[in-house]
C-alpha cells in the first residue's frame, strides 16, 4: 500500500491539477453522505467523511478537530485518509489527511472564485493565519495576479509569521492589525470564529467573499447583512443547510431565506449557473467541506505519487 506523508501529498497535488480534479468531481458527482460528527471532551470533534465512485475508489477521512491545540502550539486539525479499491475493497493508499484537507479546501475556494470573483482581482485579505489560510494564499496567488496580500489574525504574531514565510517565496504578503474589507477585491476567512469578522456594511461593490471556517452551526465569520448583499453560492446545499453557521444564523435572524442560496459549486462547474454577471456585484462562497473533494484529491495524489518500494 502506498503511504504518503505531508510533503509527498503536497508534491502530488499541484494547484492547477487539483483544481481540474475537483472541477471534474463536481461535474460528475459521487456518493458522499454528510459527514458524521461526534463531540469529544474540550470542545473537540471527531469527523468521519466517506465517499465512493461505483467501480472506482472508496475513501474515508478521519479528522480530529481540537481548537485547544492552538494554545499548545500544535495544529488544530489532524487527519488521515484511506483510499481503497471500490471493487475489491483492498486499501490502495494512506495519505496525510491534514495536507490533503488544506489543499482541497483552498482549491475548492479558488475554483469557486474563478466563477465568482472579478478576473482582475488584485488585492486579497485573509482572516486567519493557520495552515488552511496559508494554502488559500498560495492557491489564490496561483490563480490571480495578486499585488497585495493582507493577513489578519486574532493574535497578530501568527499573521506576521505567515506573511514572512510567504514573502520569502516571493509573494506580496503583509500582516495587518486593522484589516479593511473595503480595500480588498477578495476576502477569504479561514478561522474558528464564533462572531462575525466581516460585516455587510463594510463590503465594497464588486467584492468576492470566501467563507471557509464556520463548518458547524455555532460558528460564524460574516454577518447576515454581508450574505444578504451577496450572490450566495455554497459547496453543497445539503452540507450548507446542515452545518454552515454563517447561513443558518442569517436565516434564523431573518436576514436571508434558504432561497437566497442561488447555486452550489456543481452548478457552477456544470455551467448551470453563470456565476458573476456584473462587475459591481458582490458575491460570496460558503464551504463546509465535501467528501467528494477529498476523494478527488486522494485519487489524484495516489496516481501522481511515488510508488511504494518492494
Amino acid at each position: 500500500m502506498l503511504q504518503m506523508d505531508r510533503a509527498a501529498v503536497a508534491a502530488a497535488l499541484p494547484w492547477d491539477a487539483l483544481l481540474d480534479a475537483l472541477a471534474a468531481m463536481f461535474r460528475q458527482g459521487c456518493d458522499a453522505p454528510l459527514r458524521h460528527r461526534h463531540p469529544l471532551p474540550g470542545d473537540a470533534m471527531l469527523l468521519l467523511m466517506p465517499a465512493w465512485t461505483a467501480g472506482g475508489y472508496t475513501g474515508v477521512k478521519i479528522v480530529h478537530v481540537n481548537p485547544a491545540n492552538a494554545a499548545l502550539g500544535r495544529p488544530a486539525v489532524n487527519a488521515a485518509y484511506l483510499l481503497s479499491d471500490a471493487v475489491t475493497g483492498e486499501p490502495r493508499a494512506l495519505l496525510d489527511g491534514g495536507e490533503l484537507t488544506d489543499r482541497r479546501t483552498a482549491a475548492a475556494s479558488v475554483l469557486a472564485a474563478r466563477h465568482l470573483a472579478r478576473p482582475d482581482s488584485r488585492r486579497l485579505l485573509v482572516y486567519g493565519a493557520g495552515r488552511v489560510a496559508a494554502a488559500l494564499v498560495e492557491c489564490y496567488a496561483a490563480a490571480f495576479s495578486l499585488t497585495d496580500i493582507a493577513i489578519a489574525s486574532r493574535g497578530g504574531d501568527s499573521a506576521e509569521a505567515l506573511a514572512a514565510r510567504l514573502r520569502a517565496h516571493g509573494l506580496p504578503a503583509r500582516a495587518t492589525r486593522a484589516p479593511d474589507p473595503a480595500q480588498a477585491d477578495i476576502i477569504s476567512c479561514a478561522t474558528l470564529a464564533t462572531a462575525p469578522l466581516v460585516h455587510g456594511a463594510a463590503l465594497r461593490a464588486g467584492t468576492h467573499l470566501d467563507l471557509v471556517g464556520a463548518f458547524r452551526p455555532g460558528m460564524r465569520e460574516a454577518d447576515g447583512a454581508a450574505l444578504a448583499r451577496a450572490t450566495l453560492v455554497v459547496d453543497t446545499r445539503a452540507g450548507a443547510m446542515a452545518e454552515a453557521g454563517d447561513i443558518l444564523a442569517a436565516i434564523e435572524e431573518g436576514a436571508i431565506t434558504p432561497a437566497h442560496v442561488v447555486a452550489d459549486l456543481a452548478d457552477l462547474c456544470r455551467r448551470a449557473h453563470p456565476g458573476r454577471t456584473r462587475d459591481h456585484e458582490i458575491t460570496a462562497f460558503k464551504s463546509v467541506g465535501w467528501a467528494g473533494e477529498d476523494l478527488a484529491a486522494a485519487m489524484l495524489a495516489a496516481t501522481a505519487g511515488p510508488r511504494p518500494s518492494r
